[in-house]
């Protein structure tokens, strides 16, 4: 058994009052992309029957409640945070998931490119990173146009991350 040490996190002002803009849009993915999955797993983990699958299921949430309340100490340096409205459950957060779906495959064919020894097939790998790229860019386009993604708001962004991760640490 994995013991978890909630840890608290100070800014160093040494350099600047702020967060850098590329490292708060990193720790917008991470918090989005692990919110959900927390969420994921917590109503996933009612259906499980396996003790061993359990206990696994049980750690990796107790890790990512870890992770998001240690990321969620850094919002508050974040530049020019705002507000929003709650999140729940809804086409929302299924395009989110889409859409973290979507990158881990473009990552992942990536990464499995620069494995692949056999021309034939990086050339299928290739293909399917291609669609992958496709897929990312189609539910990224639905979500931008019906007001899911804000990606060009960083305050609105990052408020929808602290509200989602709220919301799956609460369930």
């Amino acid at each position: 058994m994995v013991i978890i040490k909630k840890e608290r996190y100070k800014v160093d002002h040494t350099y600047q009052q702020t967060l850098a803009w590329h490292e708060t849009l990193e720790i917008h993915e991470l918090v989005a992309f692990q919110s959900i999955g927390l969420m994921k797993l917590k109503m996933g983990l009612q259906h499980i029957q396996d003790p061993a699958l359990k206990n696994i299921y049980l750690q990796t949430i107790k890790e990512l409640e870890m992770n998001l309340n240690e990321l969620l100490q850094f919002y508050p340096y974040a530049p020019h945070p705002g507000q929003s409205s709650e999140y729940r459950i809804s086409d929302s957060f299924y395009a989110g998931d889409l859409l973290a779906f979507a990158k881990t495959a473009v990552r992942n064919y990536g990464i499995a490119i620069t494995e692949v020894a056999t021309p034939a097939l990086r050339n299928v790998l290739k293909k399917q990173m291609n669609l992958a790229v496709t897929c990312h860019e189609r539910i990224f386009s639905y979500m931008y146009q019906n007001g899911h993604y804000p990606s060009y708001d960083l305050a609105a962004l990052l408020q929808h991350d602290m509200t989602l991760a709220k919301k799956a640490l609460s369930i």
